[in-house]
């Protein structure tokens, strides 16, 4: 019997792929549209919605598979994951490496690996695949949504007692810099901030792997529940009170993309399950 195929994730999926097209080519980078631009710091647009929207997809598309994962053996597991995981991460360090020559002055030079960004887009979506498969897979769901939780508490609680007094999370106060350049090196890190800051960082990954967890416990609710009214209706209440949820806790910690900040995994994920 052919598998019965979820066309509403192909549709977001798509629908995210022609936004992030959209934003990345604005026709005019000094004329842009503003929401077509990334917040300057806190707050969310649009363009910001993007990347929350792809990890929530992963989740989601995991719901699907993860059943067969866990109904094979762990070497099965571990070797599916690890080569997808890999793939990703290589395709995006490869796409800051290249091109690995530009001409110069009348001489070839080469891109060397001290100034190649480790990080990037692809990356994490790579690792917080990873993290979220291994999660699920040994967790099984109610764990891991308590794991999830416990990472979105503790990276805020990290936030207040590392960051800088008086301003944690402004780009100089945010404590995962600090430890970002540490373990990747400031030659290895983006610098389009004016300064070596990585919006896709190592210590910001953690709340972004929440965002895979939940995408697949909303795909996961679906399937249990099947194509009905009140699936439909339980999770647009879902979404609603993420959405919520992510507005209160904007007010003691700001909804912000650049560190991935736990109010911005509620506010995007509760979009994402409206949409």
């Amino acid at each position: 019997m052919k598998p019965q195929r979820y066309y509403s994730l192909d549709v977001f999926r798509g629908a995210t792929v022609a936004l992030m097209i959209l934003v990345n080519n604005p026709g005019s980078w000094g004329h842009i549209f503003s929401p077509l631009e990334h917040a300057s710091w806190h707050g969310c647009t649009p363009t910001d919605l993007v990347f929350p929207f792809f990890l929530f997809a992963v989740g989601n598309a995991l719901s699907f598979v993860m059943p067969k994962m866990q109904s094979d053996t762990a070497i099965h597991f571990w070797q599916k994951v690890i080569k997808r995981t890999l793939l990703i991460f290589g395709i995006g360090l490869f796409l800051n490496w290249s091109p690995f020559v530009k001409w110069s002055d009348g001489n070839l030079i080469f891109k060397v690996w001290e100034n190649v960004r480790i990080l990037g887009v692809l990356q994490r979506i790579a690792l917080c695949y990873f993290f979220a498969s291994v999660i699920i897979y040994y967790g099984k769901s109610r764990i891991a949504l308590f794991i999830g939780m416990m990472i979105l508490v503790v990276y805020w609680v990290l936030n207040i007692l590392l960051g800088a007094p008086g301003h944690p999370y402004s780009l100089s106060g945010y404590f995962g810099n600090t430890i970002d350049q540490a373990i990747l090196g400031v030659t290895h890190i983006y610098k389009g901030e004016g300064v070596p800051f990585d919006p896709e960082g190592l210590v910001s990954m953690f709340p972004a792997i929440v965002q895979v967890i939940l995408g697949y416990l909303v795909g996961e609710y679906i399937q249990v529940k099947g194509k009905k009214f009140e699936m439909l209706a339980q999770l647009l209440l879902t979404g609603v009170l993420l959405v919520f949820v992510g507005y209160i806790w904007d007010f003691s910690f700001p909804i912000n993309k650049k560190i991935w900040t736990s109010s911005y995994v509620f506010y995007t994920t509760g979009l994402a399950t409206i949409t």
